[in-house]
């Protein structure tokens, strides 16, 4: 098939996408041609986008790698303390259950650092650009890719009037991934019923870097610290409910957001848009195929309820860059099959574990049964009273723990 040749095409330019590109840009060198495919003409952030993101610790030693942290460093808020609520929605007082600092130690240093920060999705994707922007071997495609054929020494791939043969196809094209289905490959899903609302808001008290969750029998309700008086706030309600509140003003939005963050901020005020996305859970039955890789979403979607997403794609791109790094420098195809079932095992496990857990937290956490609620309230105690069990908490959260890929532990590959 006549076409452009480069090395790495991936589908999609969103946060993982356009993450992807740059961790392999970082670590091959300009000399691999990569080309990143999307239907969008943006470039960067879009503006006035309610969502944020939770950063590990983990994932911010890769972006110090790729040299994009003193960039957002200033609008990156680290979480000091979380604690955690389990009440009713028209309870005038939460006790908090259970609160720990959030902290863990450098491993280049003898200090600790936040096991996580917050940072706005809009900030993190224009840094992330920028980046792409000063690489040489990187360029970008606006179409859509609008069908692949894996002919043995490559994968041609249809995208609009062009045709673009490369060695490797990466899907990273979210939730609903073409890509992947192109792939012949199916995915486990499991819908909950729920819709996740987000919103970013003003509040006239200081946060101190203090995120709370609070486990509501409609589903869990987390308020995330943010740069200045601004918190980004996720909370999954009963899709019915979340219907009629998106459908009703902005002034009942409010009300319904200030029953649930109750007065600890005091007013609050929504910045900007608000959005919405339906919860799902969701695993890949395989994350690779001939010449063919999932990364992000594509591979697997969680519950909000522990703002792991962004921090599980990143794990994504740190072992699929090494694995084509360590295959490329052996000399190797780039999607060699050894380097891709690698890549696989390495992914694969956790992901589904993960999602299963995460989609636990969020059933045993929802409901009023009294039952379940002391069920829960003695876990929490029991917890609370154990500092070693909630510093590893901190540490898997942190993404610290396991088999970890050199980018996550601050080393070029």
């Amino acid at each position: 098939m006549e076409g452009d040749r480069v090395d790495i095409a991936i589908g999609g330019a969103g946060l993982a996408g356009n993450l992807m590109a740059l961790a392999l840009a970082r670590c091959l060198g300009d000399e691999i041609a990569i080309a990143v495919i999307d239907p969008s003409p943006r470039f960067g952030g879009v503006p006035g986008d309610p969502r944020a993101s939770t950063i590990s610790a983990s994932s911010r030693q890769l972006l110090e790698t790729l040299g994009l942290w003193d960039d957002l460093a200033d609008d990156a808020q680290p979480i000091t303390e979380i604690r955690l609520t389990d009440s009713d929605l028209d309870d005038g007082v939460r006790p908090v259950a259970l609160a720990y600092e959030n902290n863990v130690p450098d491993p280049f240093s003898d200090e600790t650092v936040p096991a996580a920060h917050i940072v706005e999705n809009s900030r993190l994707a224009s840094v992330i650009q920028a980046g792409l922007v000063a690489e040489a071997g990187v360029t970008r495609v606006v179409s859509t890719i609008d069908s692949f054929d894996r002919n043995g020494g490559f994968v041609g791939i249809a995208a609009g009037d062009r045709t673009i043969n490369a060695s490797l196809l990466i899907a990273a094209d979210g939730r609903r991934s073409r890509l992947r289905s192109g792939a012949g490959i199916k995915s486990d899903a499991r819908d909950h019923g729920q819709t996740a609302l987000v919103a970013i808001v003003s509040h006239e008290l200081p946060h101190n870097g203090v995120a709370v969750q609070h486990f509501l029998p409609q589903g869990p309700f987390a308020i995330l610290p943010m740069t200045g008086n601004r918190s980004c706030v996720t909370w999954t309600e009963n899709r019915r409910v979340a219907a009629r509140l998106l459908g009703g003003s902005e002034a009942d939005l409010l009300a319904a957001l200030e029953l649930r963050f109750g007065a600890q901020l005091g007013a609050l005020e929504i910045v900007g848009t608000h959005g919405s996305f339906p919860v799902v859970t969701q695993v890949a039955r395989a994350f690779v195929a001939e010449r063919f890789a999932l990364v992000g979403d594509a591979a697997r979607s969680v519950h909000p309820i522990a703002g792991q997403g962004l921090n599980l794609a990143i794990r994504d791109i740190a072992a699929l860059t090494e694995c084509v790094t360590d295959a490329a420098r052996a000399g190797l195809d780039l999607a060699d099959s050894q380097a891709l079932a690698r890549y696989q095992r390495w992914r694969r496990f956790d992901s589904g574990v993960s999602a299963m857990m995460f989609a636990g937290l969020n059933r045993v956490f929802s409901g009023s049964n009294p039952l379940a609620r002391s069920a829960r309230g003695a876990g929490m105690a029991l917890i609370d009273r154990l500092p070693a069990l909630k510093r590893q908490l901190v540490s898997n959260a942190a993404g610290q723990q396991g088999n970890l890929p050199k980018l996550l532990k601050g080393e070029l590959v």
